[in-house]
């Protein structure tokens, strides 16, 4: 954290800047305030869609954010709080009952409650795994008769038992976890499997087993066929291939549906029991780590013939579909222009309906008979718990930062299409800053998305606010690559990582500059985290116009990144090949920051989590050395515990601290 002291000289440097008293005021929101935002999380509600489950997430404890399950009785309002950390709840069929993973006296697992929250006790204990489960959906499904559960958990893999021993023995290709996190920073080569548990006897039973990972499952109505996805490839760590599977919770017989190149995701069978709606793609070769494609709606006749593309008609990346009670319509997520909307499509094919379209994001999300209840994020506010049944107006059921925000002024965000340097038409948003007044300027800081395939958009961001309140516009470009903008827009950064997507970054600069001329030109910072990170990294080698630069979790060298990231196949998949193959390795180390670090000139403040394993910290102590050897001030800071991209408020909190005095510092200097 800042010391009383270095906040103090902060303020004094923003002041010198010539900003507003009115934008230091306490009206703005703050670093800290992050301890009392609270936003909703996994959402269910019940089948009668009288109770609705859903998860607050609260920040007030320095550590990593936690969650409460809360039920709520949709009639009267009453709540019921079940132990922190409770989380995944899945109503019974006849919505008597609310099974979720939590803990309580017996243990931790799948627990299983009345109603009302009341009465929990431990079905089945669950066990685990560090392996990076890519999009993975459902880990708990109830049987048709409401007596059983299935559910995801892990056993002991076959490598050698010394994987994380003394000497440590490795043997496979992906040996990292996603994050390092917890006590080893290698695979813990456990593999997740469909297990059945009956409610009444809290007998179990294993279904699968293997050296495959199963997840995602789902079960049949009517019957005991339980789908699940798994990537059955004979090298399944080199190649990424998810298919859909099911297993018989009678006879544990498996069978496999599909057998495509391409990937397929999070099955749900239709009410009926004789259609499986799932996430799809088309393409040979799809990462582990991110997908260049966008998902889309497929459906398929319960035997895995008859496929068919159901959102085909939509250029947009779509989530998990679920059925409609009646399995008239599919109901999914698209990604549209910054924001998230719920849209729904007859299973018999016809045109797109929208069902939640206001700005913002729609988050977690879930069907009953006759309502549907989602979290959504505004731009005023954390994600807060909604309903509506039918056409009628959506009702907001939860206002969790109502205090707070009461006593703080939020900043307005406004949308910026432009042409970026080859014509290309790009958008951005700009979070405009507090305290404007009609002869003021005020700095622009650049704040750049990771993936590359995700997007940024009206949705509350607390980091935009916080620099709001200090008097500074944020500027975010979904640059190309980016995803709510259609296939062809994703498809333009292929072969072509820190190329035209950087321009377009700067090219969003520009534009912003002329259409908002309060903006001052001399103090601009730039930003990122992940993959924004990595632009963050190149563009300060393209160009010396930013006065500072806080690049988070960014790869500094594409070459060493590949052979040390626990992902192998992420730019196999973004260039069309392996490094080592026709002379890839050249051109990524010729796009490399690193190669180029003799041009940059602006400070620069590294962040990084210490067990990153998606883009490892040696990355950054790369950037830093070099750095200091072209004698451009440079700070490391390094997060303990932290893997890819800071998790624990206080850390957060103070990442945001640090960056203020960077950005103040640097503002000041002629």
């Amino acid at each position: 954290m800042l010391a009383p002291h270095a906040r103090a000289g902060a303020v004094a440097g923003l002041l010198a800047l010539g900003l507003t008293v009115e934008a230091q005021s306490p009206r703005g929101v703050t670093p800290r305030d992050l301890f009392s935002l609270q936003s909703v999380g996994d959402v269910e509600v019940s089948p009668a869609g009288t109770h609705v489950a859903y998860t607050v997430i609260r920040n007030t404890e320095p550590g990593r954010p936690q969650a409460t399950l809360v039920v709520r009785n949709l009639a009267t309002g009453a709540t019921h709080d079940l132990p922190r950390g409770s989380h995944d709840p899945r109503w019974a069929p006849d919505g008597r009952r609310l099974a979720y993973m939590g803990s309580g006296p017996e243990g931790s697992g799948i627990m299983v409650s009345e109603a009302d929250g009341s009465g929990a006790r431990l079905i089945a204990p669950v066990t685990g795994t560090n392996h990076p489960l890519p999009s993975s959906g459902a880990s708990v499904a109830w049987a048709p008769d409401g007596r059983r559960l299935a559910y995801i958990s892990a056993t002991p893999g076959p490598e050698n038992a010394d994987a994380n021993g003394d000497p440590m023995v490795i043997t496979r290709y992906l040996y990292k976890p996603t994050a390092g996190e917890g006590l080893t920073r290698f695979n813990d080569n456990r593999r997740t499997h469909v297990f059945v548990a009956d409610i009444g006897t809290r007998q179990v039973t294993q279904l699968t087993d293997g050296a495959s990972y199963e997840h995602s499952i789902d079960w049949a109505p009517g019957g005991d066929t339980i789908t699940f996805v798994s990537n059955r490839e004979p090298d399944a760590d080199r190649f990424f291939n998810y298919d859909i599977l099911t297993v018989s919770a009678r006879t544990k017989e498996t069978r496999r549906l599909t057998t495509t190149k391409a990937a397929e995701y999070m099955p749900a069978w239709s009410p009926d029991g004789s259609t499986i709606a799932f996430l799809g793609t088309r393409r040979d070769l799809t990462s582990s780590e991110t997908t260049m494609e966008d998902t889309h709606v497929w459906v398929m006749r319960a035997d895995g013939t008859n496929r068919v593309e159901l959102g085909a008609a939509i250029d947009n990346r779509q989530g998990a579909p679920q059925w409609s009670a009646d399995g008239q319509f599919l109901y999914f997520t698209v990604q549209e222009r910054g924001n998230v909307r719920l849209m729904r499509l007859p299973a018999a094919g016809g045109a797109a309906q929208m069902v939640v379209g206001d700005r913002g994001s729609v988050g977690a999300w879930a069907l009953g008979r006759e309502t549907l209840a989602y979290a959504f994020a505004a731009p005023a506010a954390p994600a807060d718990l909604y309903t509506k049944r039918g056409n009628a107006p959506a009702e907001r059921r939860t206002d969790l930062n109502r205090a707070l925000l009461a006593e703080r002024a939020v900043a307005d965000v406004e949308a910026l299409t432009f042409q970026s340097a080859d014509g290309v038409e790009i958008e951005a948003f700009l979070t405009l800053p507090l305290g404007r007044t009609a002869g003021s300027t005020h700095p622009l800081v650049v704040l750049i998305h990771g993936g590359p395939h995700g997007q940024q958009g009206p949705a509350f961001n607390h980091k935009a606010q916080v620099y709001a309140a200090q008097g500074w516009a944020s500027l975010m470009v979904n640059y190309r690559g980016s995803t709510g903008y259609g296939q062809a827009l994703a498809d333009r950064i292929f072969g072509d990582q820190n190329g035209a997507e950087a321009r377009d970054v700067v090219a969003g600069v520009d534009a912003a500059l002329a259409r908002y001329p309060w903006l001052d030109r001399t103090k601009l910072g730039i930003e990122g985290g992940s993959y924004g990170g990595q632009l963050t990294n190149w563009i300060i080698t393209e160009t010396d116009r930013f006065k500072a630069a806080i690049p988070s979790a960014g790869i500094a060298n594409l070459v060493s990144f590949n052979y040390m990231a626990y992902y192998h196949d992420y730019l196999a998949v973004e260039f069309g090949r392996y490094p080592h193959q026709d002379g890839l390795m050249d051109l990524l180390w010729q796009r490399s920051p690193l190669r180029q670090i003799h041009k940059v000139k602006t400070p620069t403040l590294i962040l990084h989590g210490e067990n990153d394993n998606d883009v490892p910290i040696a990355e950054a102590e790369q950037l830093y050395v070099a750095l200091h050897d072209v004698g451009v001030p440079t700070t490391l800071v390094r997060y303990p515990r932290e893997g890819h991209g800071l998790r624990e408020t206080a850390h957060v909190v103070d990442a945001l601290e640090r960056s203020i005095a960077w950005y103040t510092k640097y503002f000041a200097v002629p």
